[in-house]
């Protein structure tokens, strides 16, 4: 993986959203696709065009447990004058026997999922006859089922069908030779159905990513424990671990880690071993006790082999201290991201899910974006310069969005209800109400 740190990062003060962004996917490669049996598949990315070997389903086969019949034999039937046919045999679905050949006058009973028999064009539901042996239909089938296999005897039929009627024709799903699944396919409970249909067990695919997200902070309690003075429970690898299951990864959320730089350098380093991608919350500014800002620059001053992480500011509101880079002898990517919890939720949705789905292989790398009014009692501010994102909730039917909550970045319950992010550009300082902006779907 080439180095993501540019020459010029030491002498820039500013990033801007878009240039941190384009940093940070140039330097994630998609993961090495392997092969995988179906039930470890799903979530992953297809990367071969997968055909289908043999039509689905493969022959023609009743929809309804009832009787195959010929067309011509059950013309006219009626509940006054049913048309009474003799029963040949039994065809039951996955049976080894063959089926019955239905000549004239004949019907074969026979099973949902069963194959259609020689000599028959149609299957009479079950629900339309006497069942066999003048018993209503509703206790038909039960007696059906109880008869010894190839038993004969007579059914009526109170009602025609027209030619096909309740069959599945071969092929009728997919026809062999048919593109099953494209390249670029993430693998849903459909699609691995949908492969196990047509004989697939294994795929090949890009791994899910293994994300490793930790937080720093020696003020940090974990939830469950006791909350002691000066503490606060760690909520930011809850959220951020679920965001990248969210995305498509799996995550491996480590507890939080003391404000000492050998700590964290240990910890990222045990760490190395099972993760794609390292995300770090917390440290990242010019504070005393930034502990990720001091222990990855001093491993970054020591690395011999191209790597380090870089740490600058971003011209956006929440989330302006941030870091990136690559760590360790593989060059994994690492993102440390702010500590406040808004600050890191939505550096997370800017940087980190993008980059999750580059190593997933996937084209569409972003949330959707729509345009929307304002809907507020009063105009939003924001700082010049800087690119302001504002939770919200979004409202399509209107077409509108609203502000939830304040621009603090700690507001976690507001962050709660938002289903949106507002964003007002670098060049606006005030936004009216009925005024269209561009709005990121977190829903």
């Amino acid at each position: 993986m080439s180095d993501p740190v540019s020459p010029q990062s030491a002498e820039r003060t500013v990033w801007s959203v878009d240039e941190h962004l384009e940093d940070v996917l140039a330097a994630v490669r998609p993961l090495d696709p392997i092969e995988l049996r179906l039930p470890d598949a799903q979530g992953c990315v297809l990367v071969e065009d997968v055909t289908v070997p043999v039509a689905l389903p493969p022959f023609d086969n009743s929809s309804m447990d009832g009787y195959a019949v010929r067309v011509a034999d059950v013309a006219g039937a009626g509940e006054e004058y049913p048309a009474v046919l003799t029963v040949v045999g039994d065809v039951a679905a996955g049976g080894e026997e063959g089926p019955p050949t239905v000549g004239p006058g004949q019907a074969a009973r026979i099973m949902t999922g069963a194959p259609l028999p020689p000599g028959a064009e149609a299957v009479v539901p079950v629900e339309w006859t006497d069942g066999g042996s003048g018993a209503g239909a509703a206790t038909a089938m039960r007696a059906a089922s109880a008869a010894p296999e190839g038993a004969s005897g007579e059914v009526r039929v109170h009602r025609p069908v027209a030619p096909r009627a309740h069959v599945r024709a071969r092929g009728s799903d997919v026809a062999a030779g048919d593109l099953a699944l494209p390249a670029g396919t993430v693998l849903g409970p459909p699609q691995i159905g949908l492969l196990a249909a047509i004989g697939r067990a294994t795929v090949r695919v890009r791994p899910r990513p293994r994300v490793v997200v930790l937080s720093t902070g020696s003020e940090l309690v974990q939830p469950g424990e006791e909350l002691g003075p000066g503490r606060i429970y760690d909520s930011n690898s809850f959220a951020l671990a679920a965001a990248a299951r969210d995305a498509g990864a799996i995550t491996y959320r480590v507890g939080a880690v003391t404000d000492d730089a050998d700590t964290l350098r240990a910890t990222i380093e045990d760490q190395l071993v099972r993760a794609d991608l390292l995300v770090t919350t917390g440290g990242v500014s010019v504070g005393a006790y930034d502990v990720v800002k001091e222990a990855l620059t001093a491993a970054s001053d020591a690395d011999e082999t191209g790597g380090g992480v870089d740490f600058r500011k971003l011209a956006m509101q929440p989330g302006k201290p941030q870091g990136f880079g690559t760590v360790g002898p593989d060059h994994t990517p690492l993102l440390a991201l702010p500590g406040n919890p808004v600050s890191s939720y939505v550096s997370f949705e800017l940087f980190v899910r993008p980059a999750i789905r580059a190593l997933m292989g996937l084209p569409d790398l972003h949330r959707p974006r729509v345009r929307a009014a304002l809907s507020a009692d009063g105009p939003l501010t924001s700082p010049a310069g800087k690119r302001q994102f504002l939770r919200g909730t979004y409202d399509a039917a209107a077409g509108t969005v609203t502000p939830v909550g304040g621009a603090g970045s700690h507001l976690v319950a507001a962050l709660a209800r938002a289903d949106a992010l507002l964003v007002v550009p670098e060049d606006a300082t005030s936004v009216e109400p009925g005024a269209e902006l561009e709005v990121v779907l977190i829903g």
